[in-house]
């Protein structure tokens, strides 16, 4: 878990934090990290404004839009941070690959083989129809659909660190000229296809693809992730169709909920899951075969209560690797992890304006969202790294300034 933004804030400003505050008032240890991407930027006045947003993000300010940023810090100007989200001309895709490369290369914050990479998307809602993006779509915060924005991400985590690695805006096709047909309209799968190539040009090689149903059902996807040689864990609808062995030589098409509640209870194990506050599920795991897939996959049944007709939750997953790994055990830790990515939404959303902003345009947006992540990787490195709790905890307001 990360230190609480609002921990930070009051470690970088213990006694006036962010608000009516000056660059030149932020610790070492903020322009140590902002220099690390100095080079990537034309202008002093760029590198000026970098660090001016970076620091309104990590501030606590209530809103983090453009307004609130120039407003509670002195010497910032509006228009200025608004030319540089919005006309300067800087990659936004070179400071997320730096930003990467910064983790990568210290011991403490290198990037592992073998981590888990976390598929998903999370939006939220926005007024009006002159956002890039904007439509009437699913939006997970709130449960409905509803007039908002979505993105898709990928995520890791390696057991130690949770960390965003690449974010692309999904354009609904209502935000484009020609809806679906125009050129600029990509599928969700799609994109989260991009992103995890984007990941594997890298050369990071994660043990697992982790996705929920919206990927999960999509044949066509998971197909790809195998012609990838990559392994996954998924979740499906309870109405998705699979074969299963009845007899050696006889198959069966069935919906996966009905063949729930065609085992028997001695057919799910117990499996105790160690969270905040400790569950107990039902695990059944199965060999069937899924239409446009070839080979056997296994099938997890995870249920609330130790049969089907008293559970109130019952969740269907798919994996392609080794039965001989697939325990239920593994399942429920394993798909476990995807929470991570959850506590990012919130965090980003709840405290470093992920969902606040005052621009339009695809690539201001796409510089607020890289820039959210930069801030929060910037609270991750220091984490990992000890340097705010060794160099400021224990230190007085007058000995830090």
């Amino acid at each position: 878990m990360l230190y609480r933004v609002s921990f930070l804030g009051w470690l970088l400003f213990p006694s006036n934090p962010m608000k009516e505050t000056v660059s030149t008032a932020m610790p070492p240890c903020f322009d140590r990290w902002c220099q690390r991407f100095d080079d990537i930027f034309r202008t002093k006045a760029q590198r000026k404004e970098f660090r001016n947003y970076l620091g309104g993000l990590l501030g606590e300010s209530e809103r983090k839009n453009l307004s609130q940023l120039a407003q509670n810090a002195v010497d910032v100007s509006y228009h200025s941070l608004r030319h540089f989200a919005v006309r300067a001309n800087w990659s936004e895709q070179e400071i997320n690959e730096r930003r990467l490369q910064v983790m990568n290369s210290c011991r403490q914050t290198k990037i592992p083989h073998g981590f888990s990479l976390i598929v998903d998307d999370s939006g939220h809602r926005k007024s009006g129809n002159f956002t890039d993006g904007i439509g009437r779509q699913y939006i997970g915060e709130i449960g409905k659909t509803d007039n908002g924005i979505v993105l898709v991400t990928t995520h890791l985590y390696d057991g130690r660190k949770s960390l965003p690695l690449d974010v692309e805006l999904y354009q609904h096709s209502n935000s484009l000229p020609e809806g679906k047909k125009d050129p600029e309209f990509i599928k969700k799968p799609e994109l989260a296809l991009n992103l995890i190539d984007r990941t594997l040009k890298r050369g990071y090689y994660p043990k697992i693809v982790l996705i929920d149903a919206g990927y999960g059902n999509n044949s066509s996807f998971l197909l790809e992730l195998e012609n990838r040689q990559l392994k996954y864990l998924g979740g499906i609808a309870k109405n998705r169709k699979v074969a299963v062995n009845i007899t050696k030589d006889c198959q069966e098409i069935v919906r996966v909920d009905e063949l729930a509640q065609s085992l028997p209870s001695e057919a799910f194990r117990e499996v105790k899951l160690e969270l905040n506050k400790p569950k107990t599920l039902w695990v059944a795991i199965i060999e069937v075969e899924i239409s446009s897939l070839s080979g056997k996959r296994s099938l997890a049944i995870v249920m609330n209560q130790p049969t089907f007709n008293e559970a109130t939750n019952i969740d269907y997953f798919l994996t392609n690797l080794e039965a001989s790994v697939v325990t239920p055990e593994w399942v429920v830790e394993t798909y476990a992890q995807r929470n991570w990515v959850e506590v990012f939404y919130r965090e980003a959303k709840g405290w470093l304006g992920l969902s606040e902003y005052q621009v339009r345009h695809k690539r201001s947006l796409m510089r607020h969202f890289i820039l959210v992540m930069c801030a929060y990787t910037f609270i991750v490195w220091h984490q990992l790294t000890g340097g705010l709790r060794r160099r400021w905890a224990f230190q007085t307001v007058k000995d830090i300034y």
